[in-house]
């Protein structure tokens, strides 16, 4: 088995090489990260043994980088390499021409060119099509697992914003993702809401607390749990979005019964089986 894979290493060592020099001639390599199965593919880096493949992971990424700076147009500056003249050196009777050293490491590639590889562009979050602005949703997950919430509408981010109302079940304005949520047939008219240009991903951000204690509160034996205060813009916000959906559950009662009752299984009950 071995023999048999050293020759056949053997045999492609030359075609890898001569690709190698092309590749290294046309174009200048630039850094980028993907994933490998696609560019093994893309490449033809056939398994040659049981985990050893044509190419080698640097000659993979080398192909990338390629890739990448030819599509992107980008071009590094030319290094200008000042020549070195030979020196020619006297050894007791006999002279002797001392060439230049080699480089001890490779050439680093260009700032410019690893800027552009680095570069990630976040792709928006396709919402499933059971989700619609006022869809009754039930939460899988987290602290208000179980409650029937009202989805809103999608953020830049991905994530659906979602309201109980806060008066009917106590679930606040949040972000909740797809996956943690069950979409259900029944609809409410939010045609009404007006959703506040502020309310986005960075108003669902978390404060930075300084980490830093004064000398207090460090030599302190008893610590009292301050209860964390809503600001008034948050109430004013959660009122606001809240009462065009009151409105509607007003002229519907029995909306508001299915919005505080918590969803559950009985026994003998299956979720595959439910028609939501």
């Amino acid at each position: 088995m071995y023999v048999g894979l050293y020759h056949l290493i053997r045999d492609n060592l030359k075609k890898i090489e001569e690709l190698d020099k092309d590749i290294a001639t046309q174009y200048t390599p630039i850094t980028g990260t993907a994933l490998s199965l696609i560019f093994n593919r893309a490449l033809d880096n056939k398994i040659v043994a049981k985990g050893l493949r044509l190419y080698s992971a640097r000659s993979v990424a080398n192909r990338t980088r390629t890739f990448v700076a030819k599509k992107n147009k980008v071009v590094a500056p030319k290094k200008v390499v000042a020549p070195v003249t030979p020196v020619e050196k006297t050894f007791g009777k006999g002279k002797r021409v001392i060439a230049a050293k080699a480089a001890k490491f490779a050439p680093a590639i260009p700032a410019e060119i690893r800027s552009t590889a680095a570069k990630k562009v976040q792709q928006k979050v396709a919402l499933r099509k059971s989700i619609t602005p006022g869809t009754v949703l039930i939460i899988l997950a987290g602290r208000f697992a179980g409650k029937r919430v009202v989805a809103l509408k999608q953020l830049d981010s991905g994530l659906i914003l979602i309201t109980g109302p806060f008066k009917v079940n106590g679930v606040p304005l949040r972000r909740i993702d797809q996956r943690y949520v069950i979409a259900t047939s029944t609809k409410i008219d939010v045609s009404g809401v007006k959703v506040a240009a502020n309310i986005n991903d960075a108003y669902f951000a978390a404060e930075k607390k300084s980490t830093k204690k004064s000398e207090g509160a460090f030599f302190s034996d008893e610590k009292k749990a301050e209860k964390k205060k809503i600001a008034d813009s948050r109430v004013a916000d959660q009122k606001s979005v809240d009462s065009a959906i009151l409105a509607v559950l007003k002229k519907e009662k029995f909306l508001t019964v299915y919005l505080k009752t918590k969803f559950y299984l009985k026994k003998g009950e299956f979720p595959h089986q439910l028609k939501f």
